[in-house]
């Protein structure tokens, strides 16, 4: 537990946490958009750079994007590997029988690995400067204009503020079933891949009973209460968008043009 990101926050008082939570979220898609620019060794280098020293602003440890990175880096080394050996052109540096490692594989499966690390820094450090229920009230705020179209804003906020809030009750229902299962003699660790896989049933099936019926008792509490969404609903915590923030976003496209212009041409 100690190691979950997803939905935690690091209290601070740096400069990243006192941003609005909007400016972040149009900060991460620009980020998202523009690091797909960096395609060669100039431009990699500005993102790595401008990647650690946002991490730096943020006063939080290194060690919590470290763990942020683990649970992802069997599908970052899998990706990367798959474009080692299965992206051709340029010099072939290895050919022995079916494999073939060419020098453009390696540099395109260097530059995926470097596009996940920084993804993933870039949106951990989001997380954990950010409170759940902020961020759940930035989404319902950036999708205001598009209750034209009928989208449900405040129910998709609503729908991200409880998934975030019950990912930890999950893992602590988790946790419990599995050293409920334990003792009962099941072991999660031994035996072949279909063994492991079938040993996780056990867990599924309470886990998914325990959930449906926190739902319908939270959907209960929240009907006695007297709960009601929609436009005319107030808010304790209010959003402001100050200067600093229109300043975040402005130099994101800012750096999205210096990118677009130093990138190597396809």
């Amino acid at each position: 537990m100690d190691k979950l990101i997803l939905g935690r926050y690091i209290p601070g008082d740096s400069v990243i946490h006192r941003l609005d939570p909007r400016s972040k979220l149009i900060a991460m898609m620009i980020y998202i958009v523009i690091i797909f620019w960096a395609n060669n060794l100039v431009t990699n280098a500005i993102m790595f750079g401008l990647t650690m020293l946002v991490v730096i602003l943020s006063q939080v440890k290194i060690s919590f994007f470290l763990n942020g990175l683990k649970p992802m880096i069997g599908i970052i080394l899998f990706t990367t590997m798959f474009q080692v050996f299965f992206t051709k052109g340029g010099q072939v540096l290895v050919d022995f029988w079916i494999i073939k490692i060419t020098s453009h594989g390696l540099s395109q499966a260097l530059l995926i690995f470097m596009r996940f690390i920084l993804i993933i820094f870039f949106s951990t450090l989001l997380t954990l400067t950010t409170t759940p229920l902020s961020l759940s009230d930035a989404v319902e705020s950036l999708l205001k204009p598009f209750r034209l179209v009928k989208v449900p804003a405040h129910e998709i906020g609503l729908m991200l503020s409880l998934s975030l809030r019950f990912v930890p009750t999950l893992m602590d229902d988790t946790i419990l079933i599995m050293n409920a299962q334990k003792a009962r003699g099941v072991d999660f660790g031994e035996g072949t891949l279909v063994q492991k896989v079938k040993s996780i049933i056990p867990i599924l099936i309470p886990l998914f009973a325990s959930s449906f019926k926190r739902a319908d008792a939270l959907a209960i509490a929240m009907e006695s209460r007297g709960y009601k969404g929609g436009n005319n609903r107030s808010k304790f915590r209010l959003l402001e968008w100050k200067l600093g923030d229109t300043c975040v976003v402005i130099g994101m496209l800012i750096l999205g043009l210096v990118l677009y212009y130093l990138k190597s041409p396809i």
